[in-house]
């Protein structure tokens, strides 16, 4: 029974892949033919398309808060590549991802076509990709940011890099702060996150053969970055992810 449901979800999985791949060529056939401005139907295929992937992992979602009614910069706790789907699918998004996940069999190739910025750490070009997040802003659409600059296991929260909000300060842009947490059993999940060393195929036959376990997901109130230092903001922004996820507020950052 187990081998069934797990060969199912991979089925499933692999029809949605296929579906992404197609909307990828289709984008990148516009790229050819010289479209300008292609981000806006990125990001509303990528959604469509995240939608379907999401529907297609094990989890029940249960979303709280209510869906911003304008472009944002979205700032989310980082536990797994799941997030993506999951946050994603809800509005038009972009995303800023480490560089690795460039490199990843055809989930690099499809982040990429969505219009992913991806950020080397410690490769000094935090300048070019603050850049980008401005521009980004400053055209009015939303992005989707992981301040800790990597995944948890769930049980606490990394200090938030404030060089990834000095965006929203310049572009007088709002914050939409977001605490995702997986459950099992009514117990933080122990096989959602990826960590470590782990792979994504392991991590994800791990998770298509398990039982279905519950994602919350809290929009929390919007954060007015006009009149904020990129570390003030920072600061408010983790103080109230850490609030909903732990009830305490984790150690905050220093000023960076």
């Amino acid at each position: 029974m187990k081998k069934l449901r797990l060969y199912t979800r991979i089925v499933r999985l692999l029809a949605v892949l296929a579906l992404g791949t197609l909307l990828a060529g289709w984008v990148g056939m516009q790229e050819r033919l010289g479209r300008r401005d292609l981000m806006p139907q990125r990001q509303r295929l990528t959604r469509w398309f995240l939608a379907r992937l999401a529907a297609a992992l094990p989890f029940r979602v249960s979303l709280h808060g209510r869906l911003p009614e304008r472009p944002m910069l979205w700032v989310s706790n980082h536990v797994s590549w799941t997030d993506i789907p999951l946050l994603g699918c809800l509005v038009p998004l972009s995303f800023l991802s480490k560089a690795e996940v460039r490199s990843w069999p055809l989930a690099g190739w499809l982040a990429h076509r969505a219009g992913t910025l991806f950020i080397r750490r410690g490769a000094g070009d935090s300048g070019l990709v603050k850049n980008q997040l401005l521009r980004h802003l400053q055209q009015r659409r939303s992005l989707l940011i992981f301040p800790e600059g990597t995944t948890t296991d769930g049980r606490s929260l990394r200090n938030f890099h404030s060089r990834l909000l000095a965006s929203a300060v310049e572009a007088a842009a709002p914050v939409q702060p977001v605490a995702i947490r997986y459950l099992r059993d009514g117990e933080i999940d122990p096989i959602a996150p990826f960590i470590g060393e782990d792979d994504l195929v392991s991590h994800l036959l791990r998770l298509l053969g398990s039982e279905r376990s519950t994602v919350e997901i809290h929009l929390l109130p919007v954060l007015e970055s006009d009149g904020l230092s990129r570390t003030e903001l920072t600061r408010r922004a983790q103080a109230a992810i850490s609030a909903r996820l732990f009830g305490t507020v984790e150690r905050l950052p220093e000023a960076a």
